[in-house]
């Protein structure tokens, strides 16, 4: 028997299931197309540069693949809400103005013709995330979907180690684990293991999954983010997690267990592996090149004295690569600085207070927490990554973090349909009981 489109969550359903004209329709389940539109969405940052795979790949495959999933997602998208309906979301608006200066910067083409396909892009990926807002309700149904999908990423890191040890520990990356299947750098899968293991983390504390689970979540991901040896995705971590878990100890008392368990095992592993964790955090660099973190700050101070006019100053040079003087610029902030200009800066700075600042207004809950791992990590990690102007894992972070503080949609009131009111004969109409 055909299910009802309406309570699907589908277009199509019959108006006559309760709801005025004009109103607000009432919460409806998720589409399970939704999840895998938000699985495309996450196939399509994971990006076409990285370490050498075991069948070589061209990047021209690759970036087709990304590419086709995002038209994909969006195509599929529009399928699921095909009358367009969208919820008003401040973080897709500033995302929508970021776009437009990036449309400006990139106009004039001093990053290459590459600038406006990276712009076709962007609006790709910000137009599906406002066909998504739909479903954005405050539940956690979407951080459930990125659990899953990065999982099933790290689970292809995980076979491409195992197959050949030799590739995805390759000398060029230093020991440091790679993705042997598909070309993933070391920030990368330690960027998705310590998001999926704060999240998870998070749902066993209000429990909305139980422990085995969690267990055959978390231990393998920790595993694969030791062996990256990344520093950002490390510290990350364990802060944005102290933040989170420090927004539900008034309310939790599993909270409160957990942070006290942490602080103790934190404690513990300082004194006793002290040298073992230096030497891990140092991964065999000299003290001056830990202190440049790894070279970077050379870029920096080259972009930041580079000349340049009040437009580039203003919007930038356009979408390019987020790199400078064929180095990577690895900071968020000087990356949307040199691409999208001071305006772009101001912009990204105020998703950030925005969804920071409503986080801290919403009452402790699960959800709460949760956005405030995710956008607590986003800002740790843009010090020495990139990602914050352009399509990127980090602005799916922060878009799940969006749906988190959704409110809910209220429910319109019921009306009864004419066929369903009782009849009253009509010599019973005027009369009165006494």
């Amino acid at each position: 028997m055909a299910e009802n489109p309406a309570r699907e969550g589908l277009p199509g359903g019959p108006d006559r299931a309760g709801t005025q004209p004009g109103a607000e329709p009432r919460p409806a389940r998720t589409p399970k197309a939704v999840g895998i539109v938000w699985g495309l969405l996450i196939l399509n940052t994971l990006g076409s540069a990285g370490a050498k795979t075991i069948v070589p790949l061209p990047r021209s495959l690759i970036q087709m693949v990304t590419m086709g999933a995002l038209v994909a997602a969006f195509g599929l998208a529009l399928v699921v809400n095909q009358r367009v309906r969208i919820r008003s979301s401040a973080y897709v608006l500033l995302l929508s103005l970021l776009l437009v200066s990036s449309v400006i910067s990139s106009a004039s083409l001093e990053s290459g013709t590459g600038a406006l396909f990276r712009c076709f892009r962007l609006t790709l990926f910000v137009g599906t995330l406002w066909l998504l807002s739909r479903w954005w309700d405050g539940s956690a149904t979407f951080v459930r979907h990125h659990i899953r999908a990065y999982f099933a990423v790290l689970g292809s890191v995980a076979l491409g180690l195992v197959v050949a040890p030799g590739k995805a520990l390759p000398d060029l990356y230093g020991g440091r684990l790679v993705g042997a299947l598909w070309p993933l750098t070391p920030p990368q899968i330690g960027q998705y293991a310590a998001v999926i293991i704060g999240l998870t983390v998070l749902l066993v504390i209000g429990k909305r999954t139980d422990r085995t689970s969690a267990v055959l979540v978390i231990v393998p991901t920790l595993v694969l983010l030791a062996l990256t040896h990344t520093r950002t995705a490390t510290l990350g971590l364990l802060l944005g997690l102290a933040l989170a878990i420090g927004s539900l100890v008034l309310t939790s008392a599993a909270a409160r267990r957990f942070f006290t368990w942490a602080v103790l095992i934190c404690v513990v592993a300082a004194v006793g592996f002290a040298s073992a964790l230096q030497t891990w955090f140092l991964r065999g660099q000299s003290q001056e090149n830990f202190s440049s973190l790894t070279g970077r700050a050379k870029v920096w101070n080259a972009l930041l004295a580079e000349p340049r006019s009040t437009a580039q100053r203003l919007f930038g040079v356009g979408l390019g690569d987020k790199s400078f003087g064929g180095l990577p610029i690895d900071n968020s902030w000087l990356a949307v600085y040199n691409e999208q200009g001071l305006i772009g800066v101001t912009l990204v700075a105020a998703i950030i207070v925005v969804l920071g600042g409503v986080a801290l207004l919403r009452p402790p809950s699960l959800e709460r927490a949760c956005a405030i791992f995710l956008i607590s990590y986003c800002a740790i990690a843009s010090y020495t990554e990139a990602g914050l102007g352009d399509a990127s894992p980090y602005l799916l972070h922060l878009a799940l973090a969006a749906s988190l503080l959704a409110a809910p949609a209220k429910p319109a009131p019921l009306l009864i349909p004419e066929d369903n009111r009782r009849y009253v004969p009509r010599w019973a109409r005027g009369s009165e009981v006494n």
